[in-house]
């Protein structure tokens, strides 16, 4: 599978880079966010509920917005992130929003080797395990963190989104729905700006369905369900077409763009 600390190092010096963009960004909208507004999406919204009261372990949390959303919302929420410049702005953040939430600089797969609490939620989100080569040590990890009867929850983009080029105007399928060859992506700008004067190096892995629950239920989650969307609440494809409801939608809407996952810790 190659060198794996490469490919985490090489992807941890782009994500420093997209920490810059990303905090400007429209997309992002920071100061809005400072302001107020919530930066999480109906499906988590939606799947969480009320989590006043609660402890929250976010994964991959980039800059912490989600993480500092949560803990506006009551939960005691502690954030992870390979990207030491996305880390120093969720600290940054924490104290200008006067939360109280814990940010940890560190690999999400050595996670326990950080943070060693229980927690009654693990969340993550939108683009997170793809930049994993195994999904076992990441499964097993979530079972550590979680208190038996806690949940886990993900929102993830589909696995067959990840089998196309986007570099094209026209997308084109390039790469396994279940690849264990690693991918290395390199363009200008990010997601959140395209235009930005960055370079994106990046390493990735695809990852089928049936490896994310089987990662999970071989450490000894439950699946209580799993979703998939023909709608995501972003707009970072090509050719997306907006709904009336703000999400965004493929125009032929042959394939899921989302799919979402709860677990309990037995």
């Amino acid at each position: 599978m190659g060198n794996n600390k490469q490919y985490f190092e090489t992807n941890r010096q782009t994500w420093n880079q997209k920490v810059k963009v990303h905090a400007q960004s429209d997309m992002y909208n920071l100061e809005a966010f400072k302001q107020g507004k919530s930066s999480l999406m109906p499906y988590e919204l939606e799947a969480l509920g009320d989590v006043n009261g609660k402890s929250l372990l976010h994964l991959q949390c980039h800059f912490g917005q989600d993480t500092l959303s949560w803990s506006r919302m009551g939960a005691t929420c502690t954030g992870v992130d390979i990207s030491d410049e996305g880390i120093q702005l969720a600290k940054q953040l924490n104290d200008e929003l006067q939360q109280n939430v814990q940010f940890v600089c560190c690999n999400v797969l050595d996670t326990s080797k950080f943070v060693t609490e229980q927690f009654d939620i693990v969340f993550t989100s939108y683009g997170v395990i793809g930049w994993l080569p195994d999904l076992k040590p990441w499964g097993k990890m979530i079972a550590e963190r979680l208190k038996t009867g806690g949940t886990f929850f993900m929102t993830e983009f589909h696995p067959i989104v990840w089998m196309f080029d986007y570099l094209d105007d026209t997308p084109k399928m390039q790469y396994g729905y279940m690849q264990n060859e690693v991918i290395y992506g390199e363009y200008q700008g990010t997601y959140a700006d395209e235009h930005a004067k960055i370079t994106s190096k990046e390493y990735g892995w695809n990852h089928g369905l049936s490896e994310v629950v089987n990662a999970l239920t071989e450490a000894g989650l439950h699946i209580d369900c799993l979703n998939e969307y023909n709608e995501s609440p972003y707009n970072v494809l090509p050719n997306l077409t907006e709904t009336e409801n703000g999400m965004f939608v493929t125009q032929d809407q042959l394939y899921p763009l989302i799919f979402t996952l709860k677990a309990t810790k037995l």
